[in-house]
């Protein structure tokens, strides 16, 4: 007979305990510990295989021969990229994001432009089929073979999917799933670990390729075990603000492809719209041109793109002047703020400083450092910079405008865009081919760089 004991888990992270704890030692949680039963079998020891029964035997692995990889495309050229070149057959994909950010609208219409692979199983926990259907009016939805399945106990669905056999099956979403075997509540740890678990295994071994759309926390990760992001083959982030209209798909795990690629995406009235050059909607179309603002360079896995960078700052009211970075890290806006006083002689400490990236972008990466400098030195010294000029460029303590990767595709994009000049390390500029219509300058220092563009 079957033993049964209890233990209790941690609803934010998974942490076992043989007691009830008020605060979790692994994550910090208070009051997030449930009951779970867990059954035991005798037989459950591991013993040895009797003679001849072994069938998995380990096989050297240069015998194999890896087989090319099955792709469907998604329709979307901005998803296909950050998937890997589209769906993988049999594989099994997580996307989050915050409520209302576009994960079921995205998903919906990804349905739609697979027409004619085969059929699609919509299944939903959260929706009724009238809701779905008013959404895929909206969206001007024509697939045919899309099925729609309102449930939410694992069983059913899992039987479905054996007795249709679709293409593509969409989970939406696995916090509302439950299994009947488990007495946790639906979202629970255990609940979402074992019905990942029975999707994976019911998917994987028929070759259905399967979505499964995720809550995300307060602090943006996907809600449930950090197991679960183990369990599944792709792992997807759709960003943005909720009052912008623009949204970044980020790929964070991918087995099949780069997890450095981005896709981003418009929502409208009809739905996701992709962006196929970002640069040309962060970028501002005015004709004026303002001290503090400036064009710079920054790279989102292999895509170059362009970005406008606004920079203001003022006389401040209060002994300690104020520092607001939107978009880059506000440790970073401070460094280099002080750069600028150490190095180039701008006394900034009775200054606000205020430093936007266009668009709701965030952005980490180093080579903007050069752009921030300069955008903070224009407005300060109300000077404006010619909004034809990309600027671009790592910046250090000692004040060196430090060499970057990727140049190449980054001169290439403010090429086509229409731009004449340029502002790169000079480290850059020395190994660059003549194969450029732009007036490339290169800069070994801040001071210099603002020689260059009049700001002293």
């Amino acid at each position: 007979m079957a033993k049964s004991k209890t233990i209790f888990v941690c609803n934010e992270c998974g942490y076992e305990s043989a007691k009830w704890l008020g605060k979790c030692p692994a994550c910090g949680s208070w009051n997030s510990f449930f009951e779970q039963k867990i059954v035991e079998s005798k037989n459950s020891s591991l013993k040895a295989n009797p003679a001849g029964k072994n069938t998995n035997i380990p096989q050297k692995l240069n015998l194999y021969e890896a087989k090319e990889t099955i792709r469907t495309s998604t329709g979307f050229e901005e998803l296909d990229r950050v998937l890997g070149g589209g769906l993988v057959k049999g594989s099994l994909i997580l996307l989050g994001g915050e409520p209302g950010i576009g994960k079921s609208t995205l998903i919906l219409q990804l349905c739609d432009k697979v027409k004619g692979e085969g059929k699609v199983l919509y299944v939903s926990g959260e929706e009724s089929a009238e809701q779905i259907k008013l959404r895929a009016d909206r969206l001007g939805i024509k697939n045919e073979e899309i099925l729609f399945l309102g449930e939410t106990d694992i069983d059913i669905v899992n039987q479905n999917i054996i007795d249709i056999n679709p293409k593509l099956v969409i989970i939406d979403s696995i916090q509302t799933m439950y299994s009947e075997e488990l007495s946790a509540a639906a979202g629970s740890v255990s609940q979402v670990r074992e019905i990942t678990t029975q999707i994976m295994k019911v998917c994987k071994s028929r070759n259905i390729t399967t979505i499964i759309i995720g809550h995300v926390t307060k602090d943006g990760n996907i809600a449930g075990p950090r197991v679960l992001e183990h369990m599944v083959d792709t792992v997807l982030y759709l960003e943005g603000e909720r009052y912008f209209s623009y949204r970044i798909l980020r790929g964070v795990k991918n087995r099949f492809g780069s997890t450095n690629e981005i896709g981003m995406f418009e929502m409208k009235g009809e739905g996701m719209c992709e962006i196929s050059n970002p640069s040309d909607v962060l970028i501002s179309d005015t004709e004026d041109n303002p001290p503090g603002a400036c064009v710079i360079s920054c790279m989102e896995g292999t895509r170059s793109i362009l970005v406008e960078l606004q920079a203001l700052t003022t006389q401040s009211v209060y002994g300690i002047p104020k520092r607001t970075a939107n978009g880059i890290d506000y440790n970073r806006l401070a460094l280099l703020i002080a750069v600028l006083e150490k190095r180039a002689g701008m006394m900034l400490g009775s200054q606000d400083v205020y430093l936007n990236v266009v668009g709701g972008l965030k952005i980490n990466e180093p080579s903007i450092d050069l752009g921030i400098l300069i955008a903070t030195a224009s407005c300060y010294k109300n000077l404006p910079i010619d909004k034809r000029i990309v600027i671009m460029g790592e910046v250090g303590l000692t004040g060196e405008v430090r060499r970057i990767n990727l140049i190449e595709k980054r001169l290439k994009e403010a090429e086509k865009l229409g731009f004449k000049k340029c502002i790169i390390p000079e480290s850059n500029k020395k190994g660059l081919k003549d194969n450029f219509k732009l007036d490339i300058i290169g800069v070994k220092d801040v001071n210099e760089a603002m020689k260059k563009l009049g700001l002293k």
